[in-house]
């Protein structure tokens, strides 16, 4: 009979076993005891959906509801562990991001000294093949390069405020001088306004503030015998975009101009919202410089016109509209291409010129855009629904139009960084950077619905390194600079040509295009090396600085505060009180200001199980 003994024996260990197991969380609370599975832990109900499936059920419809979000994926965090919490958290090592700095340094040494090796004094370098590229004469309705390129060395220019803040004095004094020898806007070039005003007119206005800056914070970038030829140089450029704003019943501008010969006969007359509505920062600030108030009038006037229009039911506007007639071509509002800027230079304009109305504007669109884009649950960082996501609706009824978004959408959570609204900023951030893990870059397009690119090209855009550097300087929360060395890597990894960076054609395939935009030397770079450069003079010195919509740096200052001619600004009688520079933050930082606490610095800035599920959601889980 011993052996019945004995197995009463085992089954009473067992027993207690179990008692005592069941027990120890009473006991010892702070014990993390893991439960192993000979099997996955299992996802929630739709997470094993092929990609040609939705997880976004809610995003189709307005409100919350539909996503998991809560307690399922803090189950499946604490059954698997918590790889979010591994990868990202606690602090990031002062050497490692010291050789960042240094290889974003590095990544912009070899375009630029490659661009002024092949291809100066042509506007851009087509760097698989090292070579010079400028506007395509041959075929004139080639948009996509002849907006863009005016046979003025284009990279040169737009490049030149990026080696003064990475301070490089030498070569920045090197490069204004071939600027103001070499460069002309005296040509037989059909140019977009918007893109000769944000890459050429701003870049020769932030040049030209560096060299006149008496603080001189980035070192020495004076020029000897400098008699402002380059706010010259703005002033000829943007007399030659004027004839854009004439013969336009609405004030609505021309898209495009003829430098030698003004609009021409043939000019479409339809514009986008984003290209006509965000000329304001630069001719600002080149009425402020110059005291003639005619390049800020022209400019203000066409948001005004452009506002005048939006949905009298929702309060959107819509992406392309009749410069003629106000009639609305294209109906979608949305905040990526066509419309991006727009909402981006109402904050700017009045951040750098103190008009209450901008900043009326701004409050009043971010409003409609909460109400009338924005889907998802209520809260980022808590909650059960989706998670929140912007998405194209049609200006008049708020309705879906479509299950895409596009990458120029990434600039977002920056901008709301610049109103406190840090939270919501985190979460959208989140998603674009979720994307840029699966496919090692942002497609132009990519459709949520389906988890896939509807436009697979990714040609260099700075936008979610953009959002990436704000938020950062935000929270200072090292997780963002694990999302840098990302973008780094991957940009090294995939885009690296023969001589210099090449756009993705396909960013599944990895195959590359011959093209490297000049956006790439002063945004993309530019912002990957001050978010690894803590100690850049732009973070330390006393004064406030600004990016404009392509990167470059204006300061914030009293002069552009000021003008004569406020009695002849549209509409300024109604609105003539100003903002000091030093009131900015008490005024618009208010209620929507939900400002990251310093206990969560070191810990992940969307909790693991949120990132989870945006990581699912775009297929990488």
């Amino acid at each position: 009979m011993q052996w019945r003994s004995v197995l009463l024996g085992l089954l009473l260990l067992r027993l207690g076993l179990q008692a005592l197991l069941a027990l120890l969380p009473a006991l010892a609370p702070g014990l993390c005891l893991r439960r192993r599975f000979p099997f996955p832990f299992p996802p929630p109900p739709g997470a094993a959906a092929g990609p040609g499936s939705s997880h976004w059920g809610s995003l189709l419809r307005r409100g919350g509801g539909g996503g998991k979000g809560g307690e399922e994926e803090e189950e499946a965090a604490a059954a698997g562990g918590d790889e979010y919490e591994r990868r990202y958290s606690g602090a990031f090592p002062p050497q490692l991001r010291a050789r960042l700095r240094d290889a974003a340094r590095g990544m912009f040494v070899f375009g630029y000294d490659s661009y002024m090796q092949h291809a100066f004094p042509r506007d851009e370098l087509d760097p698989l093949h090292c070579r010079g590229r400028g506007p395509d004469r041959r075929d004139p309705s080639n948009l996509n390069i002849n907006d863009v390129l005016g046979n003025y060395s284009l990279t040169l220019i737009d490049a030149l405020d990026t080696l003064a803040v990475m301070g490089n004095s030498s070569e920045f004094q090197k490069a204004v001088k071939l600027v103001i020898d070499t460069v002309s806007f005296d040509k037989d070039s059909t140019v977009q306004v918007f893109e000769a005003t944000i890459r050429v007119l701003g870049s020769l206005l932030s040049a030209h503030i560096i060299i006149t800056d008496s603080k001189q914070p980035f070192g020495d970038m004076t020029i000897k015998d400098y008699d402002n030829e380059l706010l010259h140089m703005a002033h000829d450029l943007a007399v030659r975009l004027l004839p854009a704003f004439e013969n336009t019943k609405t004030g609505i501008p021309y898209p495009r101009v003829n430098l030698k010969k003004g609009v021409p006969p043939d000019s479409n007359n339809e514009t986008c919202t984003a290209g006509a509505g965000s000329l304001l920062v630069e001719f600002g600030i080149l009425s402020r410089l110059l005291g003639d108030s005619t390049f800020e009038w022209v400019a203000r006037r066409a948001v005004k016109a452009l506002w005048s229009l939006r949905s009298n039911n929702t309060g959107l506007l819509g992406n392309v509209v009749n410069i003629q007639t106000g009639h609305w071509v294209g109906k979608q509002s949305g905040l990526g291409a066509g419309s991006d800027s727009f909402y981006e230079y109402l904050l700017k304009s009045y951040i750098l010129f103190g008009e209450k109305e901008d900043l009326e504007m701004f409050n009043d669109a971010y409003r409609n855009i909460q109400n009338h884009l924005r889907r998802g649950r209520e809260a980022c960082n808590e909650g059960e629904g989706d998670p929140p996501l912007y998405v194209n609706v049609n200006m008049f009824t708020g309705q879906l139009m479509n299950t895409w978004i596009d990458s120029l959408q990434a600039f977002f959570p920056g901008l709301q960084v610049l109103i406190g609204d840090v939270e919501d900023a985190i979460c959208l951030h989140a998603f674009y950077y979720a994307i840029w893990k699966r496919y090692g870059a942002l497609p132009e397009r990519y459709n949520w619905q389906l988890q896939a690119p509807d436009v697979p090209f990714y040609p260099l855009r700075p936008e979610l390194v953009e959002s990436t550097y704000l938020l950062y300087q935000a929270t200072k929360n090292p997780f963002y600079l694990h999302v840098g060395m990302d973008i780094l890597q991957s940009l090294e990894k995939y885009t690296k040509a023969k001589c210099g960076y090449a756009t993705l054609h396909h960013v599944v395939e990895k195959t590359k295009e011959d093209r490297m935009e000049s956006f790439f030397l002063s945004e993309t770079c530019k912002y990957l090396y001050l978010l690894f450069d803590e100690e850049n003079p732009l973070h330390k010195s006393g004064n406030k600085y600004m990016f404009t919509t392509e990167g470059h740096i204006v300061s914030v200052d009293e002069r552009f505060r000021n003008s004569l001619w406020q009695d002849i600004l549209p509409g300024e009688e109604d609105s003539a009180e100003k903002v000091k520079p030093n009131e900015f933050k008490a005024v618009n930082f208010t209620s929507n200001c939900n400002r990251v606490p310093d206990e969560r610095r070191y810990l992940l800035p969307l909790k693991s199980n949120y990132m989870r599920q945006i990581d699912r959601m775009v297929g990488l889980v």
